[in-house]
Parts: structure tokens; C-alpha cells; sequence
């Protein structure tokens, strides 16, 4: 009786948990949101997914999100270049990304773009898509075969898949992905943003060490929290947790040589990563010169201290010797 007790608040406590790290999709998305309706860049599809913000959002905000959008792209499309899209990609805790529709703007669409989340975000997104033509018709736009499956909890056409599931379990995210044709010989790209951090360090292992020893030729892409161990990561680790969100993962966030090390233990034969701050350094800089004209930044050095605190980590395997291991900024 004290066991089911037990498993039961237990059960109770991971909910909680899950809702709070539910919660962070929403404020990526409208922060994401608010920094395209400033111009910072071109995202003609996140208004379809989530509401404008009630207020400003701070522009070290708007700028850290504008270098983690561009320096995942970069990296996104260096993929796709050495593939030359003959290769798919799995977007992991997606949430409400629009890259499918940037990227059939763009003509880089991979030969399949899988997105995976919880059920509940992945029932919402799908509605968004059921209900808006702008985002239904490009899906439909690139399909081609009779096997197009849409219901409440998924998506599968032959270009776009949207899977529902718990990272936590690989076995049971790769029986989705497989009814919904994943092909593992293909080049494959996964990508996690602000995903691994909010897994124990063990489920995040396993998540890696399956997609490592599940594709031969693969590259893995994180965006998440670095340096945590300082005063400023301690006082991010507070923050979340006021809002009752954990960061189960934090101690892989000790550093870029230990976010480096869990994808060199977990089967990934390079790994590199590198803080947001010199991905800014790298990113176009007449670009970023247009972006620093949008608004006035006062706190120029809570700014370095925020970019420093985030890194982006890629790391691949490469049997087929197609260059993944020179992809650089």
C-alpha cells in the first residue's frame, strides 16, 4: 500500500515536472515570436503556432535567441549541403518549430523531416496545421503517394512526419519513427534544443547512445546550458525552479569539455562545441550590425554573461565519408 502510495505522488511529481518543461515550448515560441514582429529575422509561420507576447521582451533576449535560431541553421544547412539533402532529419522536443516551412521555402528540404514531442504539444501542433492552410499546404505541397495519416496524436506524409513520444524511451520512440518510414541508411541529422538538459544524465546517454549506434552516417546537434557551476548558472538554476521546472541534466552542463565528453562516451566518434558568444562572433556580422540598429541594448554585459551560459554542440559519425566531421562555423 506504501509502494502504490509511493509510485503514486511519485507519478504525480513527474507530471508536474513534464508540465513545466511543457511550459518552456510556450515561452520559446513567443519569445521567438516577438523577436521575428521586431525584425530580427523572417519567420512567416511562427504567428500560426503562437500568440503575440503581452509585453516587451528584453533585447539580450531577442538577440540570444536570434544566435541560437541562425547558429542552429548554419550548422542545419551545412548538413544538408554535404548530403545534398538526400538525407532526413529528426527534430527532437520540436515543439512549435517552423523549420519544415522555412526550409520548403528555401527548396533544402530533406528527404524526410521527422519532428517528435510530448503527445500533448504534438496534438496541439497538429490542430494548429489541421486549421490553417498556410501551414497544411506546404505538407501537402510536397507530398506525393497515397499513404497521407493525420490524426489527433500524428502526422505522416511522405516529406513531413510529427510523432508523439517520450525521449526518455528509445526503444519506443524508434518503433514510432519506423511505422512513420524512417530509413536509418540514410544520412541522419537530429537536432535537440534546451531538450537533453531537462533528461537525467543517464536518459540523455541512452537517447545518444541509440542514435548513435542506430545510424551509421549521423550528425547530432544540442543547443542548451553551459559554465552552470558559476554564480550566474546558479541564479538560471534558481529561476527555473521558482517556476517548478528541474533541470535534471544541469551537471553535463558543467562545461563545453563535458558536453563535449557525453557525446565522445555515448558512440559519436567528433564532437565540438563552442558558447553562444562566439556563435554570435561568427554569424554574419553585417547582419548582426542590422539587428544591435533594432533596439537599444543597455545591459551589454548581462548580455556576454547570458551567451556565455549557452553553448551549441554538434557531433557526428561518418561512415560513408561524407565530410561531417569538418562542419564548422
Amino acid at each position: 500500500m506504501a509502494a502504490a502510495a509511493r509510485d503514486a505522488l511519485s507519478a504525480a511529481g513527474l507530471d508536474e515536472a513534464d508540465e513545466a518543461v511543457r511550459g518552456t515550448c510556450e515561452d520559446a515560441s513567443v519569445c521567438k515570436r516577438f523577436a521575428v514582429s521586431v525584425g530580427y529575422w523572417k519567420d512567416p509561420y511562427i504567428q500560426y503556432f503562437v500568440r503575440q507576447a503581452k509585453e516587451r521582451k528584453a533585447p539580450e533576449i531577442n538577440r540570444g535567441y536570434y544566435a541560437r535560431v541562425h547558429g542552429v541553421s548554419y550548422l542545419i544547412k551545412a548538413f544538408l549541403k554535404k548530403t545534398e539533402c538526400n538525407c532526413q532529419i529528426v527534430n527532437l522536443g520540436a515543439g512549435m518549430d517552423t523549420l519544415f516551412w522555412r526550409l520548403k521555402d528555401e527548396n533544402l528540404l530533406p528527404r524526410k523531416y521527422f519532428e517528435v514531442d510530448f503527445p500533448m504539444i504534438v496534438a496541439r501542433k497538429i490542430h494548429n496545421i489541421k486549421s490553417k492552410p498556410p501551414l497544411s499546404k506546404p505538407i501537402m505541397e510536397s507530398h506525393s503517394g497515397d499513404s497521407f495519416l493525420i490524426d489527433s496524436h500524428s502526422l505522416d506524409s511522405s516529406r513531413y512526419s510529427i510523432v508523439g513520444a517520450d525521449l526518455r524511451f528509445s526503444s519506443d520512440l524508434e518503433e514510432k519513427l519506423k511505422k512513420h518510414n524512417l530509413d536509418i541508411h540514410l544520412p541522419t541529422l537530429l537536432v535537440a534544443e534546451c531538450v537533453l538538459v531537462y533528461m537525467t544524465p543517464q536518459q540523455s546517454a541512452n537517447l545518444l547512445k541509440w542514435a548513435a549506434s542506430t545510424f551509421p552516417v549521423a550528425m547530432f546537434i544540442n543547443y542548451e546550458q553551459v559554465n552552470m557551476t558559476d554564480r550566474f548558472g546558479q541564479i538560471m538554476i534558481e529561476n527555473l525552479q521558482r517556476r517548478q521546472c528541474n533541470l535534471a541534466g544541469v551537471e553535463v552542463c558543467r562545461s563545453l569539455d563535458s558536453q563535449k565528453e557525453r557525446l565522445l562516451l555515448n558512440g559519436w566518434e567528433t564532437a565540438r562545441a563552442i558558447d553562444m558568444m562566439k556563435v554570435y562572433s561568427f554569424l554574419p556580422q553585417a547582419d548582426v550590425k542590422r539587428i544591435e540598429g533594432l533596439e537599444f541594448l543597455d545591459e551589454k554585459e548581462l548580455f556576454e554573461q547570458l551567451m556565455q551560459h549557452y553553448c551549441i554542440c554538434w557531433a557526428s559519425k561518418d561512415s560513408s565519408n561524407l565530410g561531417l566531421a569538418n562542419i564548422t562555423f
